[in-house]
C-alpha cells in the first residue's frame, strides 16, 4: 500500500485527517487532492500532505487505487457523477458520510456496486475544516465500512488493513444497519442537543441568567450543537426516515417520564435514571463517536495574581501541550477552580503526576463521577 495513489474529493475535517494519516503511515504513496477552497489545496500541497491538487476533469482520477469522497453527503453523489467516466478498472470508490443509503443509491445506478465500500469513521470535532485535521482524529475511533454483497472480499480486507494502520478500529456492517445504528447514536443526539440549546435560549429571562450560569454538565452534553448547521441539514434530510421513527421513541420516553413526574411516581423515576446509568457505564470508553473523549482535569488554585500563569508554565517546562484552560465558574457537578483540557491520555497522565508532585490537589473526570 506504500505506493499506492489515493484521490480526495473534499479536504476538511474527517478528509483533511485521513489525508495526513495515510501520508503518516505511507510516505511514499500519492495522494490527489480537489476542493472547493483554493488555500485548503495550497494548504495541502505546502504541508507536503498532498503531492498536487487536480480538477475534476483532470485524468489522474483514473490512476488512483482509491477515491475518498469526503463531501457532504448529497454533494458527494454530484462528485462521483463528475467523475464517473474517469475511475480507473482497479479503482474503489469509498467516501466518508455518516449516512449509506444516498450514495449507494448513487453507486446502484452508475454501475460501481463491485467497486464500492462505503466509509464512516466515528469520528470528529466542533472545530470543522481541513485546519483542524490531524491523525489523532482517527486514533482508537471505529471506522464503519460497507461494502456491497458486489465487493470483493480482497479489497475489502486491503481496506480494513489500512484502517488499522491509520489508528483506527475497522467494523464491517450493511448499510441498512449503519444508517439506523448511527440515526440513534450520533443523529438523534444532535437532534436533541439543538433542541435543548434552543429551549433554553427560549426560556432564559432579558438578563440572560440561564446562559450566564450554563457550565459543566450542561455544556458537556451540548458541546455537539457547535456542529456545521450545513452538514446537520444534510444528514436530517438523507437519513430522514431513521431519525423520524428513533425521534418518536425519544419523545414516547420523554412523556413517559412527564407523566411520572406529573404523578410524583417516586420509584419509576429513580428506575428511569437507575436503568439509564446502569446502561451508561457499561458503555466501552473509547474515542469512536461524534463525541470524542474529553481528557480534563480541574485543579483547586488560589484566588491570586499568577496562580494560572505558574501552572500553565509548570507544565511547558515538562512539555505537556495544553487544549483548553479557564475557569469553572459552575462547579455545581465537578470539583476544582481551574479546567484544564489536553489533546492525549498521556498528556492528562503526566500532568496529574507533575502537578501533584508540586502540591496541588486534582480532580479528574473519574472523580467527579464516583
Amino acid at each position: 500500500m506504500s505506493s499506492f495513489t489515493f484521490g480526495f474529493i473534499g479536504l476538511g475535517l474527517i478528509g483533511g485527517s485521513i489525508a495526513k494519516a495515510l501520508r503518516k503511515e505511507y510516505p511514499d504513496c500519492r495522494i490527489y487532492v480537489t476542493a472547493r477552497s483554493e488555500s485548503t489545496l495550497q494548504a495541502a500541497v505546502s504541508d507536503r500532505v498532498a503531492d498536487k491538487a487536480v480538477s475534476m476533469a483532470d485524468p489522474a482520477w483514473s490512476e488512483c487505487d482509491y477515491i475518498f469522497l469526503c463531501a457532504p453527503v448529497e454533494t458527494n453523489n454530484t462528485n462521483l457523477r463528475s467523475i464517473a467516466s474517469l475511475i480507473g478498472e482497479k479503482t474503489i470508490i469509498t467516501d466518508v458520510g455518516s449516512v449509506k443509503q444516498p450514495i449507494l443509491n448513487c453507486i446502484t445506478e452508475l454501475g460501481l456496486r463491485s467497486r464500492f465500500i462505503g466509509g464512516h469513521p466515528m469520528a470528529g470535532s466542533e472545530r470543522i475544516g481541513y485546519a483542524n485535521s490531524a491523525p489523532s482524529i482517527l486514533e482508537n475511533a471505529y471506522y464503519i465500512l460497507t461494502p456491497t454483497e458486489e465487493t470483493e472480499a480482497d479489497r475489502i480486507r486491503e481496506l480494513k488493513s489500512m484502517v488499522g494502520a491509520i489508528g483506527a478500529i475497522p467494523l464491517v456492517l450493511d448499510a441498512g444497519l449503519h444508517d439506523y445504528v448511527t440515526g440513534a447514536i450520533s443523529h438523534l443526539p444532535h437532534v436533541i442537543s439543538a433542541a435543548l440549546v434552543n429551549l433554553v435560549r427560549d426560556e432564559d429571562n432579558e438578563d440572560g441568567i440561564m446562559k450566564l450560569v450554563a457550565a459543566g454538565g450542561f455544556k458537556d452534553i451540548t458541546r455537539i450543537s457547535s456542529s456545521s448547521p450545513d452538514m446537520w441539514q444534510q444528514i436530517c434530510l438523507t437519513n430522514r426516515s431513521n431519525i423520524s421513527t428513533l425521534l418518536q421513541h425519544y419523545i414516547d420516553s420523554l412523556e413517559s417520564i412527564k407523566s411520572e413526574i406529573d404523578e410524583s411516581s417516586a420509584d419509576e423515576i429513580r428506575s428511569f435514571f437507575d436503568s439509564a446509568r446502569t446502561y451508561r457505564e457499561s458503555f466501552i470508553n473509547s474515542n469512536s463517536g461524534p463525541i470524542k473523549t474529553e481528557y480534563v482535569i480541574t485543579v483547586d488554585i488560589a484566588d491570586e495574581p499568577g496562580a494560572i500563569a505558574s501552572i500553565a508554565a509548570l507544565l511547558s517546562d515538562h512539555e505537556i501541550n495544553i487544549k483548553n484552560i479557564g475557569i469553572n465558574h459552575n462547579r455545581e457537578f465537578a470539583q476544582g477552580a481551574l479546567r484544564i483540557e489536553f489533546y492525549k491520555k498521556e498528556h492528562t497522565d503526566s500532568a496529574i503526576r507533575i502537578m501533584q508532585e508540586a502540591g496541588y490537589s486534582i480532580h479528574s473526570k473519574e472523580d467527579t463521577a464516583k
